[in-house]
């Protein structure tokens, strides 16, 4: 069996962070701070396993920073929308 082919069936590990982000790193290594482990496997499994669940890689802080960017304009849009409706005869 040559490297690699250990290097693919050695046991690895996902983690997570705080803002929703994922890494592979090899499960004989002890997990950073700020991560968590949320799987282990193959790197193979490992890797199949990140690209079903991080369908979006932006990082948390910024999708919730843009939601709040939505929130607010559709806010905006239907106060200003009742505004105008207040004031047509």
């Amino acid at each position: 069996m040559s490297e690699d082919d250990n290097a693919e069936l050695a046991a690895h590990k996902v983690l997570i962070n705080d803002e929703e982000q994922y890494s592979l790193w090899p499960a004989h290594l002890k997990v950073p701070p700020g991560w968590k482990e949320c799987k282990m496997g193959t790197k193979q499994e490992c890797l199949t396993y990140v690209r079903e669940v991080w369908t979006d890689m932006r990082p948390l802080s910024l999708r919730l920073k843009m939601q709040e960017d939505v929130r607010m304009a559709n806010e905006c849009t239907s106060e200003s929308g009742a505004a105008q409706s207040n004031n047509n005869p």
